[in-house]
């Protein structure tokens, strides 16, 4: 015979400030659960939603990964039109990108700012990058700039200090802002976009970090890559710009590895935090198991009932810190190497979290009510 629901759940209410600290450490560790999960799909989802399958980078072979240590020819972008028939053209303009991309320090007029990533573009890089929208103002004319939703996080600022008709400062000039984009939370989001022709002067450079290519349906991207292959003279390499992105999947994978091990540390923190706190709970509760044995209630029944009590202070605690996390965290911006993304709480982490409590509730709660059941209950009974 088990013992009624009730019992379980009048016994939490018996101890309120002992229930209300368990709960306040079981939701805690899970909200640490749901902060690191939240981080990974992240990071995970801004890199797979950047980048266009029909798109090709072609920059510098020397500059291995890193596009902001590229340096090509101006002249590159008209050499690759001239070459190849593969690229789409609309509205007589071909699709074609130059662009000039590097990280350095830009100031507000709020604070000092920090590292923050400029490209220098043409108007011919939104019909190439066509995941990226204007949401807010105007394309920047000479002397002003758009930034993305997510630059003031990327810099180390507030959104106020990028808003339009505010001013930011890099290369040693004063940029006006005209506009803001977004990207559907590609990395470009964290990204300043100015005139290439001022950036080049700002920054006295005559070439460029790398050209964009839209290809048109059928093309493949092996025929850039041949081209740079045959003119060695011009020392460039050409990769599908998903394929870049998932190269950076790679290079962050012992991130996520290290997020993940976080996982398991907090995790297992949380479990040897819940057992003390059971075995304390358990522990002024000798008497009232033998008393329960000796009226005839099986151990099993016993022990059913102990792990319910720390499976309900479980549940609560997930559900709690579940309703935070999608409150407050689901969509706040990070700062990382790459750029910037936002914390991302969805069914994955959810699941995560509250499993990772449930589980909490459940191992918490065994090790001393099967302590507590091993016992003698004519010696138990006389326990103070």
């Amino acid at each position: 015979m088990l013992l009624p629901w009730e019992y379980g759940v009048r016994n939490l209410a018996r101890r309120p400030v002992r229930t209300a600290l368990t709960l306040v450490a079981l939701a805690t560790v899970v909200m640490l659960v749901f902060v690191v999960v939240g981080f990974i799909r992240g990071l995970e989802q801004s890199l797979s939603v950047s980048g266009d399958d029909d798109v090709v980078l072609v920059y510098s072979v020397n500059s291995e990964e890193n596009i902001e240590n590229s340096s090509i020819a101006a002249r590159t972008p008209a050499l690759l039109t001239a070459s190849l028939d593969g690229t789409v053209k609309r509205f007589g303009i071909t699709c074609v990108s130059p662009e000039l991309y590097l990280g350095t320090r830009v100031t507000t007029e709020q604070d000092d700012g920090g590292l923050g990533l400029v490209r220098g573009v043409t108007t011919t890089a939104p019909l190439v990058r066509r995941s990226v929208k204007l949401i807010e103002g105007e394309w920047p004319r000479e002397g002003e700039v758009m930034v993305g939703r997510l630059a003031a996080a990327k810099m180390g600022s507030k959104d106020e200090a990028v808003a339009i008709g505010k001013s930011i400062a890099f290369e040693g000039r004063d940029w006006q802002i005209s506009g803001r984009f977004a990207a559907g939370g590609a990395a470009y989001e964290s990204e300043v976009w100015c005139r290439l022709g001022d950036f080049q002067t700002a920054t006295k450079r005559q070439d460029l970090s790398l050209a964009a290519m839209l290809l048109s349906p059928g093309k493949s991207p092996a025929e850039v890559s041949l081209f740079c292959k045959e003119r060695t003279d011009l020392e460039l390499r050409a990769i599908r710009e998903t394929d870049y992105y998932a190269s950076l999947q790679q290079h962050y994978k012992p991130v996520r590895l290290l997020a993940w091990f976080v996982v398991i540390l907090v995790s297992g923190a949380g479990i040897f935090a819940g057992l003390n706190m059971m075995y304390g709970a358990v522990a002024g509760r000798i008497r009232e198991i033998a008393t329960l044995q000796a009226i005839g209630y099986r151990r099993r029944a016993i022990l059913l009932s102990l792990v319910q009590e720390g499976v309900l202070l479980a549940a609560a605690g997930s559900l709690l810190s579940g309703v935070i996390a999608l409150t407050m965290l689901n969509g706040m911006a990070v700062r990382f190497t790459m750029g910037a993304f936002v914390l991302r709480i969805d069914s994955v982490a959810i699941l995560i979290g509250c499993g990772v409590g449930l589980l909490l509730g459940v191992l918490g709660a065994l090790p001393p009510a099967l302590k507590a059941l091993r016992g003698s209950v004519a010696i138990s009974l006389k326990a103070v």
